[in-house]
């Protein structure tokens, strides 16, 4: 135990300036999620997702990211999962992006939409037939006798739709449309480099805050 909660030092030689981010924060994490894949990063787009119910009370799991652009970061999931019904109730959220490897850390917060039937169609679509199925035979997050339970919905599916398998009624994809970015990166004595976009009437604020 003593060394898995030993003191690391951040090695990191490549400083962060203000000069070096792009104006759009899409842009600045689209290259570091490249920055991430180069170096190995087995899964680059892996990111936390936060949520809380109405009473506040907060939950996290790591979802993968499905899509990026100027409307904001998408992921798909089950909606009746408790990240779907937190959203459903309260559809704000933050997401954290960690690529320890390149020391670095990206925070984002905002309000969270449904992405459209057609584009969640469309994306279910180029799943491999083993994560349709499984889609359809996973009640996301419920209690299950064993895994034979699963194992047999996921057969039934399967004989159910030899061919093409739809999207699931209750399968959806969700769109978080950032009001804050910041970019975070490992400096040596904790004295860390850490940048914030804000977003505001005028297009995207950038402060350098505090390590």
């Amino acid at each position: 135990m003593t060394e898995l909660i030993r003191r690391r030092e951040y090695g990191h030689e490549q400083p962060l300036d203000r000069a070096d981010l792009d104006p759009d924060p899409v842009v600045q994490l689209t290259a570091w999620l490249e920055a991430a894949a180069a170096a190995g990063t087995r899964e680059p787009n892996a990111m936390t997702l936060a949520t809380a119910d109405p009473a506040a009370v907060p939950s996290a799991r790591v979802v993968l990211l499905r899509g990026l652009d100027d409307r904001g970061l998408v992921w798909y999931t089950n909606s009746g999962s408790l990240k779907g019904r937190d959203l459903a109730a309260n559809p704000r959220a933050a997401l954290v992006f960690h690529w320890e490897s390149l020391q670095r850390q990206v925070r984002v917060s905002g309000d969270v939409t449904v992405v459209s039937r057609e584009e969640a169609e469309a994306y279910f679509a180029d799943r491999p037939r083993g994560s349709q199925l499984s889609a359809w035979a996973s009640p996301q997050g419920q209690v299950l006798a064993d895994r034979a339970e699963l194992e047999a919905a996921t057969q039934r599916i399967d004989q159910t739709y030899p061919e093409a398998v739809p999207i699931p009624p209750f399968w959806g994809g969700y769109r978080l449309r950032p009001a804050m970015y910041e970019f975070w990166q490992g400096r040596r004595d904790r004295m860390h480099d850490r940048f914030r976009y804000l977003r505001t009437s005028d297009g995207w604020q950038i402060d350098r805050l505090a390590p």
